[in-house]
């Protein structure tokens, strides 16, 4: 028993000091959302890149509109995956397939779509609603549509200069 809790500590202590080679950049978001009501979006994503080939990016957001004439706020969660497997030519890489899932405290939805440059979303998916009686009594089910603009903070800073 000893050596298997020596050897995961061995383990997790040598994991500690592996060093990969991702990059991470951090992108401000804003968009606009459709789940059974209209929302904006507004946020900030990190994207983790080794290559370009396949993207990893997760973020947070807050979910702003109307539901029942009545304004809400719902905070959101996100992961994506972003791929393009084209090799050698610069101009296939302008656009990228994605996959991911997105969460709100009212409902959870999986979806797909594309995207230019990594900068500009369009996914759609469907909404499997968390809470019965949805947001201001509107329930949050159904297809569910995201146009989003994610902008890399390091842009932000050289326009600014």
């Amino acid at each position: 028993m000893k050596s298997y809790i020596f050897s995961a500590l061995l383990f997790f202590t040598f994991c500690g000091f592996a060093k990969s080679q991702l990059t991470i950049h951090k992108l401000v978001s804003a968009g606009y959302t459709y789940q059974n009501s209209s929302f904006g979006e507004v946020g900030g994503k990190l994207l983790f890149l080794k290559n370009d080939d396949v993207i990893f990016r997760t973020g947070l957001s807050a979910l702003l509109g109307s539901a029942n004439q009545k304004f809400a706020i719902m905070p959101k969660v996100q992961a994506d995956c972003l791929i393009n497997f084209e090799r050698n030519v610069d101009i296939y890489h302008s656009y990228y397939f994605v996959a991911g899932a997105e969460a709100t405290n009212k409902y959870f939805a999986p979806k797909v779509g594309f995207s230019l440059f990594g900068i500009v979303d369009l996914t759609g998916g469907y909404g499997f609603s968390l809470d019965k009686k949805g947001i201001n009594g509107k329930a949050l089910q159904g297809f569910n549509m995201n146009f989003t603009i994610n902008i890399p903070i390091v842009a932000i800073n050289d326009l600014t200069k």
